[in-house]
């Protein structure tokens, strides 16, 4: 039977699975300087951000059959050459596109409710301060009616404009390989067929009042010094998809120049230790990449990747 290394962690429920059907399943951790000794004897590797698999790896490794990676990108996995190699390479789209969704989201009603800066003053200044802090945090705004810009119309782009669509917000497509975006909204007991025609970059950038990344990171970023110039003065950037999809230093020009009124990061070029003067600025909310890290996020990117591992190898 197939012997897997599970070597970021998987959700219990993907785990017994694996168990279910024989395959023998090692949930150990093996340090990445180990990995060209230990992981020949594997048939299967499963990753989630921590592990490279890089070229190196591949080569020392003759029986691997399959790489798995928890999650959508595939920054970490040298994709090409290991089909090269006829290994199977697998991820899990499907399963986390509603936590990273909702996590953009969580930044932007942050943001447009000055609730980041909130939570940092009231409970040093608060008791001293109240008014003066009532009244730098009353000029918020709604939701209801601004224009959001999302950049990457695949599943975590789409559930991004469903919850928007559904505050009343005009939503906008960015994606240069498809022309329309096509989706089902489920409102209370009916479903609501969605088709969207996709817009340039150039378009959309002076029209969205926010921006939302939903895309992997392909070694340029999206948005550069060319691109905050395009946009509207005071737009909120929100960018939930890959550290380098974002020039960071353009971002923070943008943010000092107050081109960009303010930004919602849950991933840093530089991860895991993203630069300081980016997350200390006043006017970013920040989370530690941290998208796709719900209890139902995670037990659905078990299931997936289990039901791929057992169809591939058993």
């Amino acid at each position: 039977m197939a012997k897997i290394l599970i070597n970021d962690g998987i959700h219990n429920t993907g785990l017994e699975m694996l168990k279910s059907v024989g395959f023998e399943v090692i949930t150990e951790t093996i340090a990445q300087d180990q990995l060209s000794e230990k992981l020949p004897e594997y048939d299967a590797i499963c990753v989630r951000s921590a592990t490279k698999v890089r070229t190196e790896l591949i080569d020392a490794c003759p029986n691997l059959k399959v790489i798995g990676r928890g999650g959508v990108g595939l920054d970490n996995i040298d994709v090409e050459y290991a089909r090269s190699k006829d290994i199977k390479v697998i991820n899990t789209p499907a399963a986390s596109s509603q936590s990273v969704a909702e996590l953009a989201f969580a930044h932007l009603f942050s943001i447009s409710r000055f609730l980041y800066k909130s939570n940092r003053h009231m409970p040093s200044d608060g008791n001293s301060e109240f008014k003066a802090l009532k009244k730098s945090f009353s000029k918020g705004f709604e939701l209801n009616g601004k224009t959001l810009g999302i950049i990457g119309g695949g599943r975590i782009g789409q559930a991004t404009a469903k919850i928007a669509l559904g505050l009343g917000m005009k939503v906008i497509f960015v994606d240069p390989f498809i022309d329309q975006v096509n989706f089902n909204m489920a409102v209370h007991h009916t479903n609501i067929d969605v088709s969207l025609k996709t817009e340039s970059l150039s378009s959309m950038l002076p029209k969205a009042d926010v921006i939302s990344l939903h895309i992997p990171f392909t070694g340029t970023p999206a948005l550069g010094l060319g691109e905050f110039a395009q946009m509207k003065d005071g737009v909120i950037l929100i960018n939930a998809s890959r550290g380098g999809t974002v020039d960071e230093d353009a971002l923070l020009n943008a943010l000092n120049s107050d081109k960009v009124a303010a930004a919602g990061l849950d991933v840093f070029i530089n991860e895991p230790t993203p630069r300081e003067d980016l997350i200390q600025h006043p006017n970013v909310s920040c989370t530690p990449h941290i998208g796709a890290s719900t209890s139902e996020a995670q037990e659905k990117i078990g299931i997936e990747l289990a039901e791929q591992l057992i169809q591939i190898l058993k």
